[in-house]
């Protein structure tokens, strides 16, 4: 059975699919590169929503000095190179929906810092705002489009951020292919599109993997 892959996998994820019995096609739709930022006005709080941010922020000479703040994330894995990196994570949560809630409601009087990319989300930072959560967003890192056209034809396709979504439906549609999303943003950008949605039940990569191979044992 053919899937794609609209990001390339580490061999691990890679090899999961493969010893599954899976021909897996890998194309990155999606581009992130560090782009140069100040880090001035840092408020009390960090919040991160992406791995892509925190990589960005490493990078920085200044660094070392927002390691005294306490850190609200998004995702186990960022949570995990933040904690690696000597950040000290109060909060996470897998979606952004819900930090942003525990925010606005238990840390509302707080200030906060909110690294991000270009192509980010409108639910956290609005949420923050109609909370009059008091906070400022540095712009860390750029994501960029890659579009491209596949011709083989698969039965599944594996979906990892709703700008990958987008991506791929510039020179691709999607006909009766099962899609599975990493999580309900990512969904979203697909409900015009199909309801053969398949939701993976953490927002990781592999769960993703888990997701697609169990649907088809």
């Amino acid at each position: 059975m053919k899937i794609l892959s609209t990001k390339k996998l580490s061999t691990i994820q890679k090899d999961a699919l493969v010893n599954a019995d899976f021909d897996v096609i890998e194309a990155d739709f999606i581009k992130t590169e560090h782009q140069d930022f100040d880090l001035k006005n840092i408020k009390d709080n960090l919040i991160f929503t992406s791995q892509n941010a925190v990589h960005s922020i490493l990078q920085h000479p200044k660094c070392e000095e927002l390691k005294t703040k306490p850190v609200f994330c998004v995702g186990l894995k960022t949570k995990i190179l933040l904690s690696e990196n000597g950040f000290n994570v109060d909060v996470y949560t897998g979606y952004a929906s819900d930090l942003a809630e525990i925010i606005t409601l238990i840390h509302g009087s707080d200030s906060f810092t909110f690294f991000s990319g270009n192509l980010r989300r409108e639910i956290l930072p609005q949420a923050l705002k109609e909370g009059n959560v008091d906070f400022n967003e540095i712009k860390v890192y750029e994501t960029t489009l890659t579009p491209q056209k596949i011709k083989d034809s698969v039965e599944a396709i594996l979906f990892f951020s709703p700008s990958g979504v987008e991506s791929y439906l510039k020179d691709n549609t999607i006909k009766k292919e099962a899609c599975f999303c990493i999580g309900e943003t990512t969904a979203e950008a697909l409900e015009k599109i199909t309801k053969n949605i398949i939701i993976a039940e953490n927002p990781t990569i592999e769960d993703v993997i888990e997701e697609c191979i169990n649907e088809y044992k």
